[in-house]
């Protein structure tokens, strides 16, 4: 299966929360599962465990060991979308049409290339912990589904 994961869908796979034993076993590398993301995610990975961090909801031994493993697995195990002005100009597009936050537009603009480039019949299902980027996804055609729900 090809799939696209936001943010919200990766930080599931180093973070014990709802949908994260779903995410992991979907990230699995024995899958066979491809794996699409943006570009601007890492930054985003790093926001969601420094704010845990801050929190104390993880400890800074954790935070040295999840930064490790994402720094090892980013360029391996996911298919990046380098932002480009085409990819937010589409963005820009989605917000006008979409009640979508900034990055959450970027992330479904870098989606929308992804699925371009695939050659048909291939399709992404488009995978989201949060109900509007999850509609909006609906609204440009992909197939969707939330972690939350697993």
């Amino acid at each position: 299966m090809v799939y696209y994961a936001d943010t919200s869908v990766l930080v599931k796979r180093h973070i014990s929360e709802a949908g994260a034993a779903w995410v992991r076993t979907l990230a699995r590398p024995a899958t066979g599962n491809t794996i699409f993301t943006s570009q601007i995610s890492l930054v985003e990975l790093y926001s969601a465990f420094n704010r845990r961090l801050r929190e104390k909801t993880v400890s800074p031994l954790r935070y040295s060991r999840l930064s490790a493993i994402v720094n090892r697995i980013w360029s391996l195990q996911y298919v990046i979308v380098t932002l480009t002005t085409p990819i937010l100009d589409t963005a820009k597009q989605l917000v006008e049409r979409h009640p979508l936050r900034a990055y959450d537009a970027v992330q479904l603009a870098s989606a929308i290339h992804a699925r371009g480039i695939l050659p048909p019949p291939s399709y992404i299902i488009f995978l989201a912990a949060d109900t509007t980027p999850l509609t909006a996804a609906q609204a440009e055609g992909f197939v969707t589904d939330n972690p939350n729900l697993h």
